[in-house]
C-alpha cells in the first residue's frame, strides 16, 4: 500500500510547485496589501518608527493629495509584489540567470512589427469602449479635470507603466517561462487563468479581452523570450485608454 501511496517528484515538478507557491504568495499579497496602507502603518508603530508611521497615516488618510498617494502606494505594492519573490527564487532557489525568465532584449527587435500590428487591432476595440460610462467612470485611476495641473498625472503615468512592466515581469516572465519546462506552451494557459482573475473588478469587456491578451502576450513570450515588446503593448493600450477617457470627457 505504501508503495502506492508513494509520489515521485522530479525536478520539473519540483520547479512547477515553487513557481505556483511563489505566484500564489506574491498575489496574496498583491490583493490584501495593496488596496490599504493601515497594515504598514501599524507595522511601523510596531517596530518604534512612530513619526514615520504617523507622516504615512496623514498622506494616506489627511492629505488634500489623498487619491494621488493611494494610487501610489498601490503602485508600488504592486510592483514590488510582482518582482521581488519571483526574483528572490530565481537567484536563490533555481539559481538561474534572470534572463531566462524573459528580460533579455537580444534578438527581440524582430517582433516589434508584430506588437504593434497588435496595438493597431486593439485601437478600434479602444475607441469603442471608451464611449461607454462604466469605461468613463474608472479611466483615468488618477481623477483629472481640465483646470488641474498636469503634473500628478504625468508622475501617475510614469508608476503606471512601472507596474505594467512588472506584471510582465510576473506572469509572461516568471510564470510562462518558469513554468515552460514542464508544461511548454500549456504554461501560457496556466498562466492565464490567475491573470484573468486580476481583472475581475474591471468592466466585463475589459477582463474578457484579457483572456485572449494573456494567451497572446504568453506566446508571444515564449517564441521572443522577451517581455519588453509585451510591457510596451500594455502601457501604450493603457495609456490610450486613459487618453480616450478624458477625451470622451471633453478634457482633451
Amino acid at each position: 500500500m505504501r508503495e502506492h501511496l508513494r509520489i515521485r517528484i522530479d525536478q520539473r515538478d519540483r520547479r512547477v510547485a515553487i513557481v505556483l507557491l511563489t505566484a500564489a504568495i506574491a498575489l496574496t499579497i498583491n490583493n490584501f496589501a495593496a488596496d490599504d496602507a493601515r497594515w504598514l502603518i501599524t507595522s511601523l508603530d510596531a517596530l518604534g518608527l512612530n513619526a514615520v508611521a504617523a507622516r504615512l497615516n496623514e498622506s494616506m488618510f489627511l492629505s488634500s493629495h489623498k487619491e494621488a498617494n493611494d494610487l501610489t502606494f498601490w503602485a508600488t505594492v504592486q510592483i514590488a509584489s510582482y518582482v521581488f519573490p519571483p526574483l528572490l527564487v530565481i537567484r536563490y532557489i533555481f539559481r538561474d540567470s534572470i534572463r531566462d525568465f524573459g528580460v533579455r532584449v537580444r534578438g527581440s527587435v524582430r517582433f516589434a512589427p508584430t506588437y504593434a500590428a497588435l496595438f493597431v487591432v486593439c485601437l478600434p476595440f479602444l475607441i469603442f469602449v471608451s464611449t461607454t460610462v462604466e469605461f468613463q467612470a474608472r479611466y483615468p485611476f488618477l481623477e483629472f479635470n481640465e483646470n488641474d495641473p498636469l503634473g500628478p498625472l504625468l508622475f501617475w503615468w510614469v508608476l503606471y507603466a512601472l507596474q505594467f512592466c512588472a506584471l510582465e515581469f510576473f506572469f509572461r516572465g516568471f510564470m510562462v517561462h518558469g513554468l515552460s519546462e514542464r508544461f511548454g506552451i500549456s504554461a501560457v494557459f496556466v498562466m492565464a487563468v490567475p491573470y484573468n482573475m486580476l481583472h475581475y473588478g474591471k468592466p466585463m469587456l475589459e477582463a474578457v479581452a484579457a483572456i485572449l491578451g494573456a494567451i497572446v502576450l504568453g506566446v508571444l513570450a515564449i517564441r521572443s523570450r522577451t517581455i519588453w515588446w509585451g510591457a510596451c503593448l500594455h502601457i501604450a493600450v493603457a495609456g490610450t485608454m486613459d487618453l480616450l477617457s478624458l477625451h470622451q470627457r471633453g478634457i482633451l
